[in-house]
C-alpha cells in the first residue's frame, strides 16, 4: 500500500521527525482558511496524488498569499496530473496539502529500505535531495552513501553519525528514527526526498514517501485508516476484494496467469512478440471458479483490452478443473474478445480437450511463446473488426461471438 504524502508525514512526525505545519484539504476555500492560519507570506500548495513527478507536472506550486493558496487550490482540486508514473490518463487530485513555505539552503536524500540481497536493512543517504536518486547514481555517485545493519539490530550510533558527516547536517538523530519508523510498521520503502536544512539552520523532511507491506497490514490496523479505494482503479480494488493480484498496465492482451513469476514471464512474451499486455494479473495457485469469473470480468472492464491470454500451470490446481472454469466462465459471461489458453501440468491432456470440445472459439497454444504471438495477433484484428475494417464473416472466425 502507498501512502500520500500527509499521510506519511503523520508517522514521521508521531516518530519525532520534524516536518512543516501543514494540514490536507478538500476545497479551495479550506486550503485559504489553513494559510491564514498557519500565518506567514511563504506556503507550499501541494497535490496528493500517489505518483512521483509532482514538481515537474505542476502539481506542488509556491504561494505568497492565503489569496493565492486559495487561487492554485482551485486550480488543482479535480484535474488530472500527468507524471512519468501515471500514464498519460493520469490522476485525478482529490487532496490538497497546504504546508508552511521554508527558505532552503540546501537539500539531501534519505531512505531506508531493505536489500533483499544481503538480508539487511540499507539505509541510502546522498547530497543531492530533490532530484531522483536514480540520476544521482548514474551521474554522481560520489554524492551517494549506503550503510548496512541487522534488522534485529537496529541502525547503530556510530553509522548514524556516519551518515550525519557524510551529508554535513546534522541528522544523525532522523536517521535513527526513520530506521525505527520502517522496522516497527513493516515498511518496504521509507523515503524522505527532500530532506532539508533552513536558511536558519533547522531541519525538516519537506516530503516523503512510504510503501506498507500489504502481507503484514493484518499486523498494523493502525495503518488501515489510511487505505482509500479510490486511490486504485476500480479493477484493483475488485481483485483485492476477491484476493486476485491484479495491477493495470494499459495494454490490449489481457492476462490471466497463476503464479507471479509466470505472469511476470508471460508479460515479456507479449512484449517480445510486439504486443503490450494490459496487466498483471495472478489468480494464484487454487483459485475457484467464482476467482476465475472475476479475473474475466476485472479483466473484460477494461476497455482497452482486445484479447486474453491465459497462460496456467496445472500443479495444485489441475488442467482440466482450469478449463471446466474457463468452459464455464465464457458462457455464462458471453466474452466477446478473442481467447488464447495455455495450459501445462498435471490433467494437461484432459483440459485441452474440455476447451477442444466446449463448442467455444477458444485458441489453444502449446507453448507460452506461441500463445502470447496468437494473443497479440488477435488482439490486432480484433482492434481492426471495432474499427469496422473486416466483414461479418471474419468476426466469427477469430471469435468475435463466442
Amino acid at each position: 500500500m502507498n501512502l500520500h504524502e500527509y499521510q506519511a508525514k503523520i508517522l514521521l512526525r508521531e516518530y519525532g521527525i520534524p516536518v512543516p505545519e501543514g494540514v490536507v484539504v478538500v476545497s479551495a476555500e479550506k486550503a485559504k482558511k489553513v494559510a491564514m492560519r498557519i500565518g506567514g507570506n511563504l506556503f507550499a500548495v501541494k497535490a496528493q496524488i500517489l505518483a512521483g513527478g509532482r514538481g515537474k507536472a505542476g502539481a506542488i506550486k509556491i504561494a505568497h498569499s492565503p489569496q493565492e493558496v486559495y487561487e492554485i487550490a482551485k486550480s488543482l482540486l479535480k484535474k488530472k496530473i500527468v507524471t512519468y508514473q501515471t500514464g498519460p490518463e493520469g490522476l485525478k487530485v482529490r487532496k490538497i496539502l497546504v504546508e508552511q513555505g521554508q527558505k532552503i539552503k540546501k537539500e539531501y536524500y534519505l531512505a531506508v529500505l531493505l536489500d533483499r540481497s544481503k538480508e539487511k536493512i540499507c539505509v541510502i543517504a546522498s547530497r543531492q535531495g530533490g532530484v531522483e536518486i536514480e540520476e544521482v547514481a548514474r551521474t554522481h555517485p560520489e554524492e551517494i552513501v549506503t550503510e548496512y545493519s541487522e534488522i534485529f539490530l537496529g541502525f547503530p550510533d556510530y553509522k548514524a553519525r556516519k551518515i550525519e558527516r557524510f551529508l554535513g547536517v546534522p541528522c544523525s538523530d532522523i536517521v535513527k528514527k526513520l530506521v525505527n519508523l520502517f522496522i516497527d510498521k513493516e515498511l518496504s520503502l521509507c523515503e524522505i526526498n527532500p530532506l532539508v536544512q533552513t536558511e536558519d539552520g533547522k531541519v525538516y523532511a519537506l516530503d516523503a514517501k512510504m510503501i506498507v507491506d500489504d502481507n503484514s497490514i493484518f499486523r498494523h490496523p493502525e495503518l488501515e485508516r489510511f487505505y482509500d479505494p479510490r486511490d486504485e482503479s476500480p479493477q484493483e480494488a475488485k481483485a483485492k476484494k476477491v484476493g486476485i493480484s491484479y495491477v493495470y498496465i494499459g495494454g490490449s492482451v489481457g492476462c490471466l496467469v497463476n503464479g507471479a513469476g509466470l505472469a511476470m514471464a508471460t508479460m515479456d512474451e507479449i512484449l517480445l512478440a510486439g504486443g503490450k499486455p494490459a496487466n498483471f494479473l495472478d489468480v494464484g495457485g487454487g483459485a475457484s471458479l467464482e476467482q476465475v469469473k472475476s479475473a474475466f470480468s476485472i479483466l473484460l472492464s477494461d476497455k482497452n483490452v482486445r484479447s486474453v491470454f491465459v497462460n496456467i500451470f496445472g500443479g495444485i490446481m489441475r488442467c482440466d478443473t482450469v478449463a471446466n472454469a474457463l468452459v464455464q466462465a465464457a458462457k455464462e459471461m458471453n466474452i466477446k474478445v478473442p481467447i488464447v489458453v495455455r495450459l501445462e501440468g498435471t490433467n494437461v491432456e484432459l483440459g485441452r480437450k474440455i476447451l477442444e470440445e466446449s463448442g467455444l472459439n477458444i485458441l489453444t497454444a502449446k507453448s507460452i511463446r506461441e500463445g502470447a504471438e496468437l494473443a497479440v495477433r488477435k488482439a490486432g484484428e480484433y482492434e481492426e473488426i471495432k474499427k469496422g475494417r473486416r466483414k461479418k464473416e471474419d468476426k466469427e472466425k477469430i471469435g468475435e461471438v463466442v
